[in-house]
């Protein structure tokens, strides 16, 4: 079965025209951090593209399967995005937006110190981990299907990472930390280690896993109690 079939078969259609029912297209890759989107034709298309390539990976998504969930002729595509390069563009740009707002909001509810909010980033992960539709990071999977020579790509992999990195730096430089970079290194490998390791076999406690190694770290570069 292709993913096109796989997608006509097991979205609600409309009854009148067999095409996608609107309601579908709202939250683009169905997990609890996905963009939501409007029901201006543009916002279909990308709601649509987003789902496909989450789930079943940027390369194997056509633009006919695109235009079919999203209830569009592909010239509509077209017209608003140029060619799927520039429409994967959009959908990370999208999608990455919402997932850092979802992230920084759920680690804006712990109170307490630098060390309790770097920490409790893994609890926040798992929260992601345990979604039923959980796919794994878009950055991550785009990163192994493309040629990271891709410019414009990099850029935006780039920058969706710098956001997280600059925050992770900010806390640790709160720990007294004097080596920041090296616990973003850290964080990053045990970040990006716990969403695939969490994406291939389905459970959500690598991230307990990786909070564990994280804590070990930060016990290596508090600052020492009285040090001003």
């Amino acid at each position: 079965m292709d993913v096109s079939q796989a997608d006509e078969w097991t979205m609600t259609q409309s009854p009148d025209t067999g095409r996608v029912a609107p309601e579908t297209l709202v939250r683009g890759a169905g997990t609890l951090c996905s963009a939501q989107y409007s029901q201006t034709t543009a916002d279909r298309v990308l709601a649509a593209a987003a789902w496909l390539f989450c789930h079943h990976g940027f390369q194997a998504t056509g633009v006919d399967a695109i235009a079919r969930r999203a209830g569009t002729a592909k010239t509509s595509l077209y017209k608003h995005f140029g060619n799927k390069d520039r429409l994967i563009e959009a959908v990370l740009e999208r999608e990455g937006a919402s997932w850092r707002a979802w992230f920084f909001a759920e680690i804006a509810r712990v109170d307490g110190t630098a060390e309790a909010q770097l920490l409790a980033l893994f609890d926040v992960l798992q929260l992601w981990f345990a979604d039923p539709h959980f796919f794994g990071c878009p950055f991550i999977n785009a990163a192994g299907e493309f040629d990271m020579h891709n410019g414009r790509l990099r850029k935006i992999i780039t920058a969706h990472k710098s956001h997280l990195n600059g925050w992770i730096a900010a806390q640790a430089e709160l720990l007294g930390d004097k080596e920041p970079e090296r616990t973003v290194a850290y964080f990053t490998l045990l970040m990006d280690g716990a969403i695939v390791a969490a994406q291939v076999s389905g459970k959500s406690e690598y991230a307990q896993h990786a909070k564990a190694l994280a804590q070990l770290h930060l016990q290596s570069c508090r600052k020492p109690v009285g040090l001003l």
